[in-house]
């Protein structure tokens, strides 16, 4: 599921009432990390109790074909809810655009 809109409208908070795990991209303390860890592994991001939200997944494009590929091999659904109040900067590196 991915739940787009201006920020401030309640994407997170919405989505957060569902998930089971949740991941902030965005995070002060974290965002660096989050964007390494994107870059060389992104399935690492991916793990946790499903539903699991990714939370302004937009700041690392790269996710997007990582999700894709997970929930094509999964095989199951309800898998991600990927949350995101702009649209990603760059996209070139990504596979599978909407």
């Amino acid at each position: 599921m991915l739940i787009q809109g201006p920020k401030w409208c309640g994407k997170t908070t919405t989505a957060e009432q569902i998930s089971k795990s949740i991941i902030y991209m965005a995070k002060s303390d974290e965002k660096e990390q989050n964007l390494t860890m994107a870059e060389i592994n992104p399935s690492l991001l991916l793990q946790g109790e499903v539903p699991r939200l990714i939370d302004e997944w937009q700041i690392a494009p790269k996710l997007w074909d990582a999700v894709r590929y997970e929930i094509d091999h999964r095989n199951e659904e309800g898998q991600f809810i990927l949350t995101g109040s702009s649209v990603p900067a760059k996209m070139d590196d990504v596979i599978h655009i909407k």
